[in-house]
């Protein structure tokens, strides 16, 4: 990132952020970037904090979002916010092991979770709670989880069992559960910057991806990829997150109205997650382009097989109390597979 890009978002915060009695009349700007299409479950539930933070702080505050990159790419997004240059994001969980909270990565794992219920019992409940705030010594306030969906692996050719991904060029998030994830299937991990995915595969840079559907339809992925195959092998959610020096700057009734939006946001995000990815695979079907399959049980179960053992090897990662914790919510067994 150019630092004369960063440095110019610093000085526009420093300057919002002048005692308000000197700006009486001047809204509190929280500027949130995010990296995917506005009409995504992040985009639009984005859009719905910042209509309500609007209406709850009675014009006290004023949230600016900024979609599919325009402010930041995902590469930058997290620095800008610790430098304080935009004060609110939605990165996908994966971003956080970078950081150096790699008890995010469990989200990675593959098939970990089979369903939302599931997911929920993590996100919604204590250990969420124990994960977001794991986040503060690094300058950021977790303030909660919205959930995408499961991912699905797509490429050029038909992909009916893991050998089928053998040797081909996968793109993925910045994660190393996910690079031994793509390992496992003999398969060749690329890191890549979301907003270049589209580009890579038209341009055979990449043979494939995994997406959660909405995401693969929003960035017109499927007019560069012949075969979509419904692995559902993993999740994709993000954590809304805040510049924790300048959220505990705010007053106390704003914050408290923004916790108000933050948690109707939320219920509205994982209620319109599974909606709109249902609605984008029926709409991916319609353009014709790609070929959509769903496996069979035993395919699926053949998927789960040889990605059970990526559980093991990023244990001592991730945190072997952590994963048992985890388990024992969600009634997963990798040794059972």
């Amino acid at each position: 990132m150019k630092l004369s890009k960063l440095l110019f978002g610093v000085v526009a915060c420093t300057l919002s952020a002048v005692p308000l009695s000197a700006f009486a009349q001047q809204p509190i700007v929280i500027k949130f970037s995010h990296v995917v299409a506005h009409d995504t479950p992040k985009g639009l539930a984005a859009e719905f904090f910042a209509k309500r933070a609007g209406e709850l702080t009675k014009g006290k505050a004023k949230v600016e979002v900024y979609a599919n990159s325009t402010l930041y790419k995902d590469k930058e997004e997290m620095e800008a916010l610790q430098l304080g240059a935009v004060q609110m994001l939605a990165p996908s969980l994966a971003k956080f092991g970078p950081l150096g909270v790699k008890e995010f990565e469990l989200f990675d794992l593959p098939y970990i979770f089979d369903n939302y219920a599931e997911l929920h019992k993590v996100t919604q409940g204590p250990l969420g709670q124990s994960l977001l705030k794991k986040l503060e010594p690094k300058g950021v306030t977790g303030l909660a989880f919205w959930d995408n969906g499961f991912k699905s692996f797509s490429a050029n050719t038909p992909i009916k069992v893991p050998g089928d991904l053998k040797g081909k060029k996968l793109r993925i998030q910045s994660s190393k559960v996910l690079e031994e994830e793509i390992r496992a299937l003999s398969a060749l991990p690329q890191v890549m910057a979301f907003s270049e995915v589209y580009q890579a595969l038209q341009t055979g840079v990449v043979d494939g991806t995994e997406n959660p559907i909405s995401n693969l339809y929003t960035q017109k992925m499927f007019e560069v990829q012949k075969y979509l195959t419904l692995t559902e092998h993993g999740y994709l959610g993000y954590a809304v997150i805040v510049n924790k020096k300048f959220w505990e700057g705010l007053p106390a009734d704003v914050r408290s109205q923004l916790e108000v939006a933050m948690k109707e946001s939320t219920t509205y995000a994982n209620k319109i997650a599974k909606e709109q990815n249902d609605k984008d695979l029926e709409a991916v079907k319609k353009t014709g382009k790609t070929q959509v399959y769903v496996p069979t049980a035993e395919e699926k179960m053949a998927f789960k097989k040889v990605l059970a053992p990526v559980h093991v090897k990023m244990e001592s990662r991730i945190g072997k109390d952590l994963l048992q914790s985890v388990y024992k919510e969600t009634g997963f067994d990798p040794n059972k597979l």
